[in-house]
């Protein structure tokens, strides 16, 4: 097999460099993807600093990869050398445990998350199971597919599952990797779509990403702001803020739902009273399976949905993880190989 160069960490919270390996060649129900995007999400850090158990280290990170299949492995159908293809944090189930055998792969016992159960995208090359693979339209070029593989279909599932129908108010809680997405997931599906934020200054993004509607959480009551538009069918909550997620909940009408992506460990103050007197419910969401990646793809090249990104070469890795993690890119680092 060929070399090639990836990003690796040798110990927690160690510094992200660039090595040279031999590219892994695909077992039974594998494909080798030459890879040309991966974004860099705030969830990688969960790899560097060693915060998921089961972590083996030198870890590469890189759970948002685009490119083309390179070497199709024995017993793989459907999927041909040359195909464009994207990989999320879902990388593949087992088949067999109980979730699977119901069609749950998303919840899948066994998930093989790209750079826990195998090294991930940051790399020039990643062997991956077939059944983790996502089409790429040829409308998305692969910078503008590696995000959506993540934080796209994060927000659009939730959406998508929600009891929200078109015209209905939606409110998107946080306007970064997630929100700047949600928001125009939101907006493309019909809803009257809402942002809730921290600062006035924001208020211009979020109508150019498609929202009617403002709230500047610093200075207005969100329940109350909320509640004098009709209140939310569904408050879709990027943030990773527990309290403000919990102050959302009184500004949802009669059956709406909190739809939980944004990742905090601080437990959620709510009362029983809150969710019981208006039919209300808090709804967790993880990303999604391989068709829901696919179907978010195809969806974001139809409507034209794109994450916003700043590209960095594989090479300089280390300074665009820095970057992302102190909110200096707006909304995403995606690294490129040049391939």
């Amino acid at each position: 097999m060929s070399t090639i160069r990836s990003v690796a960490v040798a110990e927690p919270s160690g510094k992200l460099q660039v090595v040279e390996s031999e590219a892994v060649a695909p077992a039974h129900g594998q494909v080798r993807i030459a890879v040309e995007a991966c974004g860099v999400c705030h969830t990688d850090s969960h790899f560097v600093d060693n915060h998921l158990p089961g972590l083996a280290f030198p870890v590469t990170p890189g759970h948002e990869i685009a490119g083309r299949i390179a070497e199709v492995g024995p017993g793989v159908q459907r999927w041909a050398v040359g195909d464009r293809v994207a990989v999320g944090w879902f990388g593949g189930h087992c088949t067999y445990c109980d979730p699977c055998r119901r069609g749950d792969f998303v919840h899948c016992e066994r998930a093989q998350v790209p750079g826990l159960a195998y090294p991930g995208g940051y790399a020039e090359s990643v062997t991956v199971p077939a059944n983790a693979l996502a089409r790429i339209p040829d409308e998305l070029t692969a910078v503008e597919a590696a995000p959506l593989a993540c934080a796209g279909v994060t927000t659009f599932a939730a959406l998508r599952r929600s009891q929200a129908r078109p015209g209905d108010l939606v409110a998107v809680l946080g306007l970064g990797g997630l929100g700047h997405l949600g928001v125009q997931f939101a907006a493309s599906m019909g809803f009257d779509t809402a942002v809730i934020a921290r600062g006035e200054e924001k208020a211009s993004l979020a109508r150019e990403l498609g929202a009617r509607h403002y709230i500047d959480s610093t200075r207005q009551d969100v329940a109350a702001e909320l509640t004098a538009l009709g209140g939310a069918s569904a408050v879709l909550a990027t943030a990773a803020n527990a309290d403000a997620m919990a102050v959302a909940v009184d500004g949802l009408k009669a059956n709406g739902e909190l739809l939980v992506v944004g990742i905090d460990a601080a437990p959620m103050r709510l009362s029983p009273l809150q969710l019981i007197t208006n039919s209300r419910t808090v709804h967790g969401h993880p990303s999604g399976d391989a068709m829901d990646v696919e179907d978010t793809l195809a969806f974001a090249a139809q409507q034209g949905v794109r994450a916003w990104v700043e590209e960095a070469p594989l090479a300089e890795a280390a300074a665009a993880y820095d970057r992302m993690m102190r909110n200096e890119a707006r909304f995403r680092m995606v690294l490129t190989t040049g391939a």
